[in-house]
């Protein structure tokens, strides 16, 4: 076959594959149909969903690692920490009464029980927000948004939250790697799967 010939025969080929190419381009998963408002509304008062996890956390010169299983169900949040934390399992109840730990009595005493445990006081009131990609509505936040119009960073209640990765999830973006900075405290959580939002 002469080079001539043999270029010819390309051609097509070269063509298919800028339209695939082209198409593949254009299969970004579309965005939540709403703007900022409305969607931040949708997610601030989504109360029943289901988030599973890992976090890093690191204290200082001091660390550890769990797996974390989130349940939202209204003003009822539940959070199973699990993995080599050093202080096993523990279980924290957040609800109208109070929080609570391993099954203790909901009170506000509850606060002082998980610093004790973890070293540090876990923002679990405003973080059942942060995992959703939005700020909570009940205190003054700073917002900066990345090119897709989601939260990128979130200043709130002492704490910078970055955004780090969002992941598809039922047609919405949802965050899946955020990164808590408070005082002398990183907590890094890594979203594997959501449900119910």
């Amino acid at each position: 076959m002469t080079r001539h010939r043999f270029v010819r025969s390309l051609r097509p080929i070269g063509w298919l594959g800028v339209a695939l190419l082209c198409a593949c381009s254009s299969l970004r998963l579309p965005m939540h149909p709403a703007g900022w408002s409305e969607r931040l509304g949708d997610l601030q008062h989504s109360d029943r969903w289901d988030m599973h996890g890992r976090a890093a956390v690191v204290i200082g010169s001091r660390g550890w690692q769990a797996s974390v299983d989130w349940q939202q169900r209204r003003r009822s949040t539940v959070v199973h920490l699990a993995g080599p934390l050093g202080i096993g399992a523990t279980v924290l109840r957040l609800d109208r009464d109070g929080l609570s730990v391993n099954g203790s009595a909901p009170s506000p005493s509850g606060v002082d029980a998980m610093q004790e445990r973890f070293g540090f006081e876990l923002p679990v009131a405003q973080l059942r927000y942060w995992l959703l990609g939005v700020p909570d509505p009940d205190s003054q936040a700073s917002v900066r948004f990345n090119t897709d119009g989601r939260a990128s960073q979130l200043i709130q209640a002492g704490w910078t939250v970055d955004f780090l990765r969002y992941r598809e999830s039922r047609g919405d973006w949802l965050p899946g790697l955020l990164v808590l900075n408070g005082e002398g405290v990183r907590v890094r959580i890594v979203i594997d799967r959501w449900g119910g939002v």
